[in-house]
Order: structure tokens, then sequence, then C-alpha cells
């Protein structure tokens, strides 16, 4: 059966070509496949090929396996095995928290014990400048072992006979590097300055300090750098307190409530700034403390394994007004557990009571479901320093009694 269309198209050539356009330009290309017609438009076709393209992309950047390779990596990089970080916690995958704890791995002996790397670092305060190098201050780092028997509840400490020096061009007021604690925090070594308010991430292989964050003090908006004190980590937050008593004159008169603040600081850096006025009250008035009496605090960590609580083992606390010499003589035996919120707080008593020894630096023995607790006291006292270490449970049973460490003040500890 013969076309009309077909027939006009061949009697009148060049109108068959007009109509050709006509009809192409109407409608998309098609092909015959079988018994169906195929129209391949060309903008949809780019439109899934790009849509694709970006599935693909985002598939290869969030599959760990095809990006890094096997796990071994974790040894590579970290130069201990795969069980000694959190399974949900992988640090070389961008946006995720590094919870070794501690850096390196403990060494297990078939007798029972159990040795931590350990280090402690200096406060030296005045004599921080550096003696020869200009527009230099300096901090001590001492490293060695604890050893553990949890049967047989013993605990000892071997120090290295080196002391490693940090140094730092940074200052405030022609001071600097004064150290006041250290902490591990997403799988790396800082230490907090309590002069220049500087976060430094220490280098433990090279012997370097480089600066991370600078806090300032009160609610941020000082010139002034903040006197970070004690730092723990909640949440796989940084929180770094200060003393915890209100500002005052050597006589005892306030000046403003600026180390009452405390600072968190994520893995990015970012700072906040909260006003723990409240919760510091809360916990001198535990032990019948109110003002113009006061509480000074350097050592505080979060217990968020087993017991849920704020533990604060406070360096120096008096019923009276602030007196500068007389608060050298105010140290204490005490340790402070308060819930979350502070709406609870028990009172314990650790050892001795000593009056010029005072609580500098606390941690948990890792591996001992929060029971056992490592502690620095310093003494300051008609210009006479030293500190000592030493051990106790969470009950307040004493370990390891209080031993001289040497004639500096080191202010913080860690397991590394």
């Amino acid at each position: 059966m013969s076309n009309p269309l077909e027939e006009k198209m061949i009697d009148n050539p060049s109108r068959a070509l007009d109509m050709r356009q006509a009809v192409f330009s109407r409608a998309p290309l098609s092909y015959r496949v079988g018994n169906s017609t195929l129209h391949l438009q060309t903008k949809f076709v780019t439109l899934v090929a790009v849509v694709g393209l970006i599935a693909l992309l985002v598939l290869f950047l969030v599959m760990p396996s095809s990006r890094y390779g096997s796990s071994n990596l974790t040894t590579d990089l970290l130069g201990h095995g795969e069980d000694h970080i959190h399974p949900k916690h992988k640090p070389w995958v961008s946006g995720f928290y590094n919870s070794t704890y501690p850096l390196s791995t403990p060494v297990y002996s078939d007798r029972g014990y159990i040795k931590y790397r350990i280090a402690i670092v200096s406060d030296l305060d005045q004599a921080s400048k550096h003696p020869t190098e200009k527009n230099t201050w300096i901090s001590y780092l001492k490293k060695g072992h604890l050893i553990v028997n949890v049967e047989s509840q013993e605990v000892s400490v071997e120090w290295d006979k080196e002391l490693v020096t940090l140094s730092s061009n940074m200052a405030y007021g022609g001071r600097g590097m004064e150290l006041s604690e250290l902490v591990v925090f997403n799988g790396r070594l800082y230490a907090v300055d309590d002069r220049t308010g500087v976060i430094y991430e220490v280098d433990l292989q090279g012997g370097r300090t480089i600066p991370w964050v600078i806090l300032t003090d009160g609610n941020g908006r000082e010139r002034k750098g903040f006197k970070s004190e004690w730092a723990t980590v909640k949440d796989e937050t940084l929180i770094v307190g200060g003393l915890g008593k209100e500002w005052t004159t050597s006589m005892g008169e306030l000046v403003n409530h600026n180390p009452q603040w405390v600072k968190t600081i994520t893995t990015h850096g970012h700072v906040e700034h909260h006003d723990w006025t409240k919760n510091y009250e809360k916990l001198r008035e535990s032990v019948g403390i109110y003002f113009p009496g006061y509480m000074i605090h350097e050592a505080c960590v979060w217990a968020g394994d087993v017991l849920q609580r704020w533990v604060f083992l406070p360096r120096r606390a008096s019923t009276k007004r602030y007196n500068e010499a007389d608060d050298e003589y105010k140290g204490t035996d005490l340790m402070l557990l308060a819930s979350e919120g502070f709406e609870e707080v028990k009172v314990k008593h650790i050892g001795d009571k000593i009056p010029t020894h005072g609580f500098s630096s606390i941690k948990f023995v890792p591996g001992t479901k929060e029971n056992l607790i490592v502690a620095l006291k310093s003494e300051e006292v008609e210009g006479k320093i030293a500190t000592f270490i030493m051990a106790f449970t969470i009950d307040g049973k004493v370990l390891l009694p209080e031993t001289k460490v040497g004639d500096y003040k080191f202010e913080g500890i860690e397991f590394v």
C-alpha cells in the first residue's frame, strides 16, 4: 500500500526536504528496538550522566576501605595495634575522634605487673625565662614509668635520668611557658600555659611545642590570657578550668570572677566560655567554706566511664579571707566528687594532711575502671619548691605514699 505523503515528496523534492526538517524539529530522535521505540533526548542523557558521576565520587569518598587500604594502617600511623583504638573512632577518617589512651601500649609482665609510660611537666614561674636565649621561655618534661600490680595493690614509679626541655617564644607580660597541666585529647598530647593562655601540642618524639589555641580570661572578651590550671576530656571535648577562686588582691579584696570560668574546646579548636561560679561555690560549700573563704583548684578529671562524676582535689582551702603569705600553709587532703550538674557533692579525705602540700594534677590509671588515681602534690613555701607523687584508690586507700620527685614544681601528669 502506497503512502500519500511519500508520493507528494517524490513529486516535489524541495517540499519534501522542508517537511522532513519540520518533522525532525518537533520530535526527538527515534530508534526501533523490537516492537518499541526509544526516544533519546540529549539534555536528559547529559543530566543522568552528571548525576551518576557525582554519585560515584561520593561513594568513593565515604568508603575507607577503598581509600585507605587494609587495617594495618593503624600500626603504621600510631605505632601500635588496632585493639588500642576505640573501634568506632578511626583517627584517619576526617571528623572522627581519636580515643587512643594512653598513647603508648602498657607493658604486661607474667608476674601481674603493668608498666605505664607517664610524663610530668613543670611550671617554673619567673624561672621559665631562658637564661641566655633572647625572647625564649622554657619548661621541663620529665618521663618515667608507673608500675602497678592491681591484685597486690602495689604501686611504684621509675624516672628517666634526662629531662626534656620544652621552649617557646610566646609570652605575656614578659612571662611564658608556665605549663600547669598535661592532657591527652584526640590522640595528641597537650600542655596548658597558665600565663599566656596558650594550649600547646607537645611533640614527644621531637621535644617541640606547637601553639594550638589561645584562651583568654573570663568570658573570653579580655586581653589577658586565661590562667589555665586543670584540663580533662568529656564527651570528646577538651575542658580547661582556672583556679575556681575569685580573683582578689594579695589581701583578699574581690577584683573579679574571671578564674571561675571554664573553657570548652572542640577537636577543631573552637572555644566556648562557661561561667562556673555557682559550681565552684557548691564545691567549697560542701566543706563549710563561704566567701571570703576560698578554695583553689588545680586538679580535676571527669570520670565518665563508671562514676559519672567530676573529681576535684583542691590545692588549697581556707575558711578565712585570702592572704598571700598565709596561703602557703593551706594545703588540703580533700577529694570532692560532684554529680554531672553539681547537684550533689561527696567529700572524702586522702592520706595525711600536710599544710604546705597541695594537689596540682591527677589522672585515673587506665584499665582500673576509675578506681586507681595517681596524683602530683606541690610545695611552695618561703621560697622552697618541691613536687611529690602519690597513688590511691577512689575510696581513699593510699597505695603509694607521697614520694618526692624533685625540687622543681611539676604541675601536670599524664599517661603517654
